[in-house]
């Protein structure tokens, strides 16, 4: 999702992934159409054109005069780190012409061109209008990235774009097999966030067992602040801290079950242990008042404001609130709280992913021009770009040496170097969105957050969704390697 928010969102999106992933607008009638409007493969669609040759300074051989098309989610990442990537392919390719825009309205602005045959070139699948990558992948809407990821790095020759990059955003992009469909451009850290000042004021240390997590939530609530408060009408952000707290609880099979889709996995124990952690937040009116009635702006804006001390969400969020975030804030974020010291994974297991998912359509008239500009964007330069101006990491695997880091960015990357190899990656917000976002999100648990279903309704419905789609025909179906 990455950034999937308004980022943010996805950051995952957020931005996200979901965001990631999460920025956002009404998803539901918009996904109900996506499924079968990206069913079919429109009309005669555009002329591709003639590719370049190639040579050492274009490994991709695209065409010099061609066009080349740009489509960016427009979220709390904001604009301007991809247009200074833009000015880079403007400045190695003087004779095209590049014609770059940015949406909120992905899924509703490009649909149609996917149905007619002529989508850009390359595109930001970001936010709530989120096109469904599963259904993309299924119906051969996507171009192999595999091209991009084995030419040489726009840095150093040497190295192949694949070897520059974190481990796990070449997974991340790979559905079935050896092609890799989504190159996932920032990285995303999903956790519980908060302001260590926040913390420091109720004389507490970030709880690692939920007795502990009640705790701090009664003592927060004791000085009139809320213990949590989250997206609700975008209630697939829960998942940012629910999922990996479920992995930390059960082990990392029980999110790999669940991502299969297999027959009872959301009726493991782990999830039920979890499921009624969340709930005893809002038995114990530790969520603050009216936070299923806001959105993911709304939502940061009360947090920021010292009216909650937790909020799901992931690393978008300090550029997209950061109109709102005190100076003295001390932004943080930590792995979830698990239940207690039987839990089958240690304090630290974290989610961290791929977010802000960019794709070159297959039937795109210059898919190297495309590629190209990715390739670029995946250079130290522009991966230094990113991160100085919107507090995010890329997919590059570096690009963070003489920045000075914010205090978001630099909880995330202390975060990740606690979680070593405990770091899990659940697969539904990419393989299925709209089981995750409209059904889990927010038929499920947003429900049982509002205290509408309880922990045990919750699961019993969600598990509902989880086996349709396993039988629905209609959908490409993923399984863990």
């Amino acid at each position: 999702m990455g950034s999937t928010s308004n980022h943010g969102a996805e950051g995952v999106g957020r931005r996200e992934l979901i965001k990631r992933s999460a920025a956002l607008g009404v998803v539901a009638a918009p996904g109900m159409g996506l499924l079968s409007a990206c069913a079919s493969s429109g009309g005669g669609g555009q002329k591709k054109d003639k590719a370049g040759k190639k040579t050492a300074k274009n490994p991709l051989g695209v065409n010099e005069t061609a066009k080349m098309e740009f489509v960016l989610f427009d979220g709390g990442f904001g604009k301007e780190y991809a247009q200074d990537a833009v000015k880079i392919y403007q400045k190695d390719f003087p004779k095209a012409t590049v014609k770059f825009s940015a949406t909120q309205k992905i899924q509703s602005t490009l649909q149609p061109r996917f149905n007619q045959g002529n989508p850009p070139d390359l595109i930001d699948n970001s936010g709530a209008e989120q096109m469904d990558m599963g259904v993309l992948v299924g119906k051969n809407q996507l171009a192999d990235l595999t091209p991009l990821l084995d030419a040489p790095s726009y840095d150093d020759p040497s190295k192949k774009v694949r070897d520059t990059l974190r481990p796990g955003i070449v997974e991340m992009g790979q559905f079935d097999g050896n092609p890799v469909w989504i190159m996932y451009y920032a990285y995303t850290v999903y956790g519980v966030w908060y302001s260590q000042k926040a913390l420091d004021s109720l004389d507490a240390q970030y709880p690692k067992t939920w007795d502990e997590m009640l705790q701090v939530c009664a003592k927060a609530k004791k000085k009139g602040m809320a213990g949590w408060t989250y997206a609700g009408k975008y209630p697939y952000y829960i998942p940012f801290s629910l999922y990996p707290m479920i992995g930390k609880v059960g082990g990392r099979e029980v999110l790999d079950a669940i991502d299969n889709l297999e027959p009872n996995a959301w009726k493991h124990p782990a999830v039920k242990a979890c499921f009624e952690a969340y709930y005893e937040l809002y038995k114990k009116g530790y969520v603050l008042k009216g936070t299923p009635g806001l959105d993911h702006i709304q939502s940061q804006t009360a947090w920021a404001k010292g009216e909650a001390l937790f909020i799901p969400n992931g690393s978008w969020v300090e550029n997209e609130s950061a109109n709102v975030i005190p100076k003295d804030f001390n932004l943080a974020v930590s792995a979830p709280s698990g239940i207690d010291s039987s839990d089958k994974l240690p304090f630290g297991t974290i989610w961290a992913s791929g977010g802000e998912p960019f794709i070159v359509p297959a039937k795109a008239a210059n898919p190297e021009g495309g590629m190209e500009q990715l390739r670029i964007m995946l250079s130290e330069a522009s991966s230094k770009n990113f991160t100085a101006k919107v507090k995010s990491l890329t997919a590059y695997n570096g690009g963070t040496s003489g920045i000075t880091l914010t205090p978001g960015l630099n909880s995330g990357v202390a975060a990740l170097k606690l979680a070593g190899s405990n770091v899990v990656n659940p697969r539904l917000q990419d393989w299925y969105v709209q089981l995750q976002k409209e059904k889990i999100g927010v038929a499920g648990l947003g429900e049982m957050m509002a205290g509408r279903l309880t922990p045990a309704e919750a699961i019993k419905k969600i598990q509902g969704f989880a086996d349709e789609a396993a039988k629905d025909t209609s959908i490409k179906h993923y399984k863990h390697q």
